[in-house]
């Protein structure tokens, strides 16, 4: 009996490339679009930014692409409407976290909640096996180094990696495109996606803004303002580490840590982000160095190549996806918090990021920074 694999179509390169792979394997393929967010809502709109036809995902035409390479290859395909719990799971835990001083990446998320939960493959660059001597299942960066996404599973849980299938991770992204065109995909010459999907431009202060004021939890919002007083969409000071003030902000949701453009001050040196303080409403600049520091604390872990963490271990800690993974050495702070000691500092360390840490091309885990030491 042939095997069925239900499989994300994004409309892209990549998940059009891992569906015609599957079918030419033997494999009985069924695509699946997920309808994710509504662009006409006032949140998405955005007169600065190019219509959404290219360089996003899951938009209405990245639907009508998928369905486009569906009917190419000969395969069922259907679209479920996850708005309620995309909104839920992924863009309220995004503007609640920049609210909180916090840079959030909702791809992990989406990820997380949305696409291993219903699916059995996708288009991502990674790998899946299976140790022998332990009995676990691993998750491995892709053979091109330069497209792995393995960053962005690391929540995955044994019982996904164990259905799970990546067919491009053993591919590099100019094999994937030249497969395509091979396989004649309607799709092999369209860009990749940059942004993050439900916002357009990439005006990710804008979009908090909005949303904080016409969502359907603004009110819940509005009682949070009013019960905080350091609520980062206020306005405030931007001082230096020693508290003078060098000017004011619009709300702490519009700054990230290493940020130096649209600061809006000028002191006769380059000055960056350095912490943004959401109980004082303040954002703290400073010089570059300050950006560097030799630690961080991270919880809400996930552990993959081993159970849990019960002794102090070395590995490579990549602290946002575009990052070398650094030297580090992990320590046990409980059984859902963890101290990452690197040899050397790292720059710019940022709560609400990822850390994912490694053990050559395996995955051992991650979790969320907490804050910096």
């Amino acid at each position: 009996m042939t095997e069925k694999i239900v499989i994300a179509m994004s409309g892209g390169v990549d998940s059009s490339t891992a569906a015609a792979l599957l079918q030419r394997r033997g494999y009985e393929v069924v695509g699946l679009s997920m309808q994710l967010w509504d662009y006409t809502r006032p949140e998405s709109s955005n007169a600065e930014a190019e219509p959404k036809k290219s360089g996003t995902c899951c938009s209405l035409d990245d639907i009508y692409d998928a369905r486009r390479v569906a009917r190419f290859l000969n395969l069922p395909f259907y679209v479920v409407n996850f708005e309620k719990a995309f909104e839920q799971e992924v863009v309220i835990p995004f503007v609640r976290s920049y609210l909180e001083g916090e840079t959030p990446i909702p791809c992990v998320r989406c990820n997380t909640f949305m696409k291993f939960d219903h699916l059995l493959a996708t288009g991502h660059y990674a790998r899946v096996r299976q140790n022998q001597a332990t009995g676990r299942y691993e998750l491995l960066q892709a053979l091109d180094t330069s497209k792995d996404q393995s960053y962005f599973l690391f929540e995955m849980t044994q019982s996904q990696l164990k259905h799970i299938l990546f067919p491009l991770g053993e591919y590099s992204k100019s094999e994937v495109r030249r497969m395509a065109e091979e396989y004649h995909l309607p799709v092999f010459e369209k860009p990749d996606s940059q942004e993050i999907c439900f916002i357009p431009g990439k005006n990710y202060g804008r979009f908090v803004e909005t949303y904080v004021s016409q969502g359907p939890t603004a009110q819940e919002f509005e009682t949070s303002q009013s019960e905080n007083p350091g609520w980062a969409a206020r306005s405030g000071p931007i001082v230096s580490r020693d508290g003078n003030v060098l000017g004011q902000h619009r709300g702490i949701h519009n700054f990230t840590v290493g940020q130096r453009k649209g600061l809006g001050i000028a002191v006769g040196e380059p000055l960056y982000v350095i912490e943004t303080d959401v109980t004082h409403g303040r954002v703290v600049v400073g010089p570059q160095k300050d950006l560097l520091k030799r630690g961080l604390i991270a919880r809400r872990l996930n552990w993959i190549s081993i159970e849990k963490l019960v002794e102090p271990m070395r590995v490579k800690a990549k602290i946002r996806n575009r990052h070398e993974a650094a030297p580090a050495t992990l320590y046990s702070n409980g059984p859902d918090s963890v101290s990452v000691e690197f040899d050397e500092p790292q720059r710019a360390i940022t709560p609400g990021q990822a850390v994912v840490f490694y053990h050559h091309d395996c995955v051992v885990g991650g979790g969320w920074i907490k804050e910096s030491r």
